[in-house]
């Protein structure tokens, strides 16, 4: 997939966006030289790329019965961003980030997000259409789509390209959650990693 990216470099500013939104519009948000993003940047981005660019992800949006179906949306030093699609009774294993934050949007549709923060209680929601959210490092969840119908999301994580843990469940989740050592990667090799795994 990166063959049919637009990599953009430009003194230190490096960053790859799908052609289906390369914009001025997206290059400006996406922010290419800001190394950490807090979990309320994370929500303010995917919040305004699912709101402003809809089009655009309408027009690349799949949708796969043998798994949850994603695309690389934008990458770059400080962070990466996903348009996911769930078919009714697809969903994630328990899980937590590794340390970084993150975010989603509801593109479309409904889901069910099952959360707990460590030695608390496992809380529930419904996230439907235009709801957005960020969270720190220090959360795990679970995303299903329980419902009838198809839905899809805007994600958003900082640092980009930390490799989550699974748990069994939700309460097997430690009293804390360490960060995955998250080193500051060049771009090359965030390209080469987000190619082989996903969001």
């Amino acid at each position: 997939m990166t063959s049919t990216f637009a990599e953009h470099i430009s003194g230190q500013d490096q960053f790859d966006l799908h052609p289906a939104l390369d914009s001025r519009l997206l290059r400006d948000v996406i922010h290419p030289s800001r190394s950490l993003w807090t979990p309320r940047e994370l929500r303010d981005l995917t919040s305004f790329v699912a709101s402003e660019l809809t089009t655009g992800l309408l027009s690349i949006l799949e949708y796969s019965a043998d798994r949850r179906w994603w695309a690389r949306l934008g990458l770059t030093e400080g962070v990466e961003l996903w348009l996911l699609s769930w078919l009714p009774g697809q969903g994630t294993e328990p899980h937590d980030h590794g340390g970084s934050a993150g975010s989603f949007t509801v593109l479309s549709g409904s889901l069910r997000e099952d959360y707990r923060y460590p030695a608390g209680p496992i809380r529930s929601a419904v996230r439907t259409t235009g709801d957005a959210l960020g969270f720190g490092s220090g959360r795990a969840h679970q995303v299903l789509n329980p419902f009838d119908g198809p839905a899809a999301t805007v994600h958003a994580y900082s640092p980009p390209l930390v490799p989550t843990r699974e748990y069994a469940s939700l309460l097997d989740i430690p009293d804390s959650i360490p960060p995955l050592p998250a080193h500051r990667l060049p771009l090359s090799e965030l390209r080469r990693l987000a190619d082989q795994e996903g969001p």
